[in-house]
């Protein structure tokens, strides 16, 4: 396996001529073609580069399998593989392969991690490598599009059958991973086909990041719904640019309509990109950490209790409390549901804030990216647990990093 970093410039000779015409008419039935007909459009567009072939690989729901959309070939494991070491480090790999080489490009639409792309080749240069960082982004794009509507890309990420709760919770959550140059926001969440209350929710808004993180009781269709109906109400809300305390108002008032004697636990922030300013609301949830330099600073985002999401009549507060603080570049916030440090080994022992927090550390002080870090983390969880969560256990994590010119 060969790390590679960005490849010298070349100038194409007579081998590495491109047909213009041909990779137009590709690109254009790009457009149009179906799931299922990515594969050997893939092929294709590699042979209109130069390359011999190309396969798609896109990760499973648990970031455990790189599964091939040509259903002929076989997953590769997310971690010992270069493969896997593309996803992780998005970063391209090459290796031997049969006299040629293989060159592992990483899928990525925007900041969202979506698998690799395998491309073929007889021989590797400058100007084929950028062709298959070209190829790379050219079918992360097309992935993103057309996995929308497609139940064919759906299944291929799942390794086992969802649960009915899980099925309805899940069609409302946004990316894994959303983000600019000044902010990234990513979560995780287990169990992946058994899910029934917790939800995320991240969005970014011209130069502001909404995160949102929810619990509702139960673990059962209700619990879905209950968190369903949560955040479609505060989604409505922010899109029609109302405050902060005006959300959670709305998610109140809509569960004490639909969904009267549920509620759910939350907390809120939004995120100014360019001054670093952190306005969070906390109901009746664990507070948010607040990690800065690789230490958490205890306390920092801790605030007076609030009542629950969704409680009516003489339950229902007055107003909302908004706190507010000024981040500094680097800071990362993560929220998370009680599911996360409660989890407990055979001997009863919990995995713990302090372990939590720590993990964290050490990741992000390794050079881990907030996506590897929440992909190591909930593994880590599962198997302190030994794959068997007692409740739901879902981390969201949000970084500032602004851009100084």
């Amino acid at each position: 396996m060969i790390t590679v970093s960005d490849p010298p410039h070349a100038s194409a000779g007579s081998d590495t001529a491109v047909d213009e015409r041909r990779l137009e008419e590709l690109i254009i039935e790009a457009q149009t073609a179906l799931p299922v007909e990515l594969p050997a459009l893939a092929n294709r567009c590699a042979a209109a580069l130069g390359m011999d072939a190309a396969l798609i690989y896109l990760v499973d729901l648990q970031q455990r399998l790189l599964v091939p959309l040509d259903e002929t070939s076989e997953p590769v494991p997310v971690d010992r593989s270069p493969a896997g070491w593309a996803y992780r480090r998005l970063s391209p790999q090459v290796a031997a392969d049969d006299g040629g080489m293989i060159v592992w490009m990483p899928l990525v639409d925007g900041a969202e991690r979506l698998g690799v792309l395998a491309v073929r080749t007889a021989a590797l240069d400058g100007v084929r490598m950028r062709r298959s960082r070209m190829l790379a982004h050219l079918f992360a794009t097309l992935i993103t599009s057309k996995r929308t509507y497609s139940d064919w890309l759906a299944s291929l990420a799942r390794t086992t059958t969802m649960g009915l709760p899980a099925e309805m919770l899940r069609a409302f959550l946004p990316p894994n991973t959303v983000g600019s140059s000044r902010c990234v926001s990513t979560a995780v969440q287990e169990p992946a086909y058994d899910v029934a209350g917790d939800a995320f929710d991240h969005s970014v808004v011209k130069n502001v990041l909404h995160t949102m993180i929810l619990d509702s009781m139960g673990h059962d269709l209700t619990a879905g719904l209950t968190t369903s109906v949560a955040m479609a109400a505060a989604r409505n809300a922010r899109r029609a640019g109302r405050a902060l305390a005006d959300v959670v108002g709305s998610v109140d008032q809509a569960l004490a309509r639909w969904l009267p004697d549920h509620f759910c636990t939350g907390v809120l922030c939004r995120l100014d990109a360019e001054t670093g300013v952190l306005h969070w609301l906390n109901c009746g949830h664990p507070p948010p950490l607040l990690i800065r330099a690789d230490r958490v600073l205890h306390g920092a985002l801790d605030s007076p209790p609030q009542p629950p999401i969704g409680l009516a009549g003489q339950l229902a507060p007055a107003a909302r409390q908004v706190h507010e603080t000024t981040l500094e570049p680097g800071d990362r916030v993560l929220l998370y549901t009680d599911g996360v440090v409660e989890a407990r080994d055979t001997d009863g022992a919990e995995f713990g804030l302090d372990q939590f927090a720590d993990f964290i550390i050490r990741s992000s002080a390794a050079g881990q990216r907030p996506a590897e870090v929440l992909r190591l983390l909930i593994h880590a969880i599962l198997d302190h647990q030994r794959d068997q969560l007692r409740d739901d256990a879902t981390i969201l994590i949000f970084e500032w990093r602004p851009q100084h010119p």
